[in-house]
């Protein structure tokens, strides 16, 4: 048995469940049933008596024999178990507050947009996803469960009420008194073969949306026409594409397991990362004057200043998708009002939908809001014209080789701010929690850098945005004169810019 500690994602289980001919598996059907045994002692850990245990999957090849050997283990221990099948992540969480299904726990077989041969855990209980503490726990309390009686697994069907649910928030969420609120309106879906699909069929044909032209919507573990990411250049240039060659007034995409999402508009403007945050900004702000909005770190200056010129207060935190919704389950604790957690990857969690990162959740919450800017002539691009965008960005990962990768990384974060106080033209944020990062001025242009970790690789990330053309390459010539200092750093990107 290898150590299974080196499965543990953040707040997740990953690992690698199909081998091939360049990985070796991991994740083995021996190792899962390990987790299985974790799994086990931490429900037991929070509920005595009598569990329900729900289980879904994404598209992804290996989640039926996976969820095979889970229900097995689970079922030995005398825990009634609902298989759901094709699910999403969003989903298995309802499946817990749905009064039809009350389950204890849900467990998703996911491994978000990595590729095939990935698969992994995603966790909840009636409050809310699982924690990393959560995650050490079950990878560390493995010893076979006792046996029980009365296990046994019952098949439903979890996609079906829960569009059904979504379906009806979004008519409320509208108004008036019309069954196909969305009737006229041409919107179409990419799935990216994951799990959404059912996104056309069961909630947007319901509302009278004409679905033709939307693509990929069969779930087909291979993956093969693009990666299901809405962050992903080629996906996103996918759907919009399929957008503008259908007349689309909207188009939708989702990940693998439908976390995350982001939208392409009718004129083939893109509403991801800063844009995505922004229109969602705009909408709570109109419903909650003052809110705060708390993101990941690497967001535009713009943004903020989008947010702050409606009254709102955006509250920059470190990357991961729990972190940032933890920070605002914190502050919300604190009498201080939050209503969204957002990172630029995608993954959006409201407070009025217990702060659980739905990305067919954020879709409905756009599509309560287009009945009423159709019959005003507006458009969603409309509720972004004033933010700013950047000039110039890039983004650049350098592999740190040494085996204590993140003392060397975190090393280099330190050492750099010594270097940004001798270099004139540079200036530390103090308003930031992750890594660095350092405000730009003339002769670099006007704009901001940020350098920090990457959350669970060897990397150290840069991200560069600009609103002055042609300060890149002066910008890189200097950062190279520091980052050249570290040899366990590969600074190699960078360099095959300026060659």
């Amino acid at each position: 048995m290898e150590n299974l500690l080196e499965l543990k994602n953040g707040s997740d289980i990953r690992g690698i469940a199909i081998e091939t001919s360049e990985v070796q598996a991991n994740l083995t059907p021996d190792n899962l049933r390990l987790i299985a045994h974790g799994l086990i002692h931490w429900f037991r850990k929070h509920k005595t008596g009598s569990l329900t245990v729900g289980i879904g999957r994404d598209s992804r090849l290996s989640g039926p024999s996976l969820s095979e050997i889970l229900k097995s283990e689970f079922t030995a221990a005398g825990i009634r178990v609902l298989d759901f099948g094709l699910a999403t992540t969003p989903a298995l969480f309802m499946a817990t507050q749905f009064s039809r299904f009350n389950c204890d726990f849900g467990v998703m077989l996911t491994a978000s947009h990595l590729p095939y041969y990935y698969n992994g855990i995603k966790l909840f209980s009636k409050s809310g996803g699982a924690e990393k503490e959560d995650i050490e726990f079950i990878l560390s309390h493995t010893d076979q469960p006792y046996t029980a009686d009365g296990g046994i697994v019952i098949s439903e069907d979890l996609l079906t009420p829960y569009a059904a649910d979504l379906v009806t928030k979004i008519r409320n969420g509208i108004g008036g008194n019309s069954e196909k609120p969305l009737s006229g309106m041409k919107i179409i879906v990419d799935a990216g073969n994951g799990a959404g699909g059912f996104f056309a069929e069961k909630v947007l044909a319901v509302l009278g949306a004409d679905t033709s032209g939307s693509q990929y919507l069969e779930p087909d573990g291979q993956f093969p026409n693009h990666i299901p990411n809405p962050d992903n250049p080629q996906a996103i240039n996918s759907i919009k594409a399929a957008v503008l060659k259908n007349g689309a007034d909207l188009g939708v995409i989702f990940d693998t397991d439908v976390d995350r999402s982001a939208v392409v508009t009718a004129s083939g403007e893109v509403l991801n990362r800063n844009n995505l945050i922004a229109v969602l900004s705009a909408i709570l702000l109109t419903e909650h004057p003052g809110t705060r909005i708390v993101t990941n770190s690497p967001t535009t200056d713009h943004l903020k200043a989008f947010i702050e010129s409606r009254g709102g207060i955006q509250v920059r935190y470190i990357s991961g998708y729990r972190n940032v919704i933890n920070k605002a389950i914190q502050l919300n604790e604190a009498g201080l009002d939050c209503q969204l957690a957002i990172e630029t990857s995608g993954h959006a969690a409201f407070k009025e939908n217990y702060f659980l990162d739905d990305g067919a959740y954020v879709i409905a919450k756009l599509l309560m809001l287009l009945p009423q800017l159709s019959k005003a002539g507006r458009t969603l691009e409309d509720l972004i014209a004033d933010l700013k965008q950047p000039a110039e960005t890039l983004e650049l990962r350098f592999k740190i080789t040494s085996p204590d990768y993140r003392k060397s990384g975190n090393q280099v974060i330190r050492q750099l701010a010594t270097f940004v106080q001798d270099t004139a033209g540079w200036q530390i944020d103090p308003e930031n929690e992750e890594g660095i990062r350092v405000t730009l001025f003339p002769p670099f242009g006007s704009g901001w850098y940020l350098l920090r970790m990457s959350l669970h690789e060897p990397l150290l990330v840069l991200q560069v945005e600009n609103d002055v053309t042609g300060t890149q390459s002066e910008f890189l010539k200097t950062f190279a004169k520091f980052i050249d200092r570290y040899a366990e750093i590969d600074s190699s990107p960078l360099h095959q810019l300026l060659d």
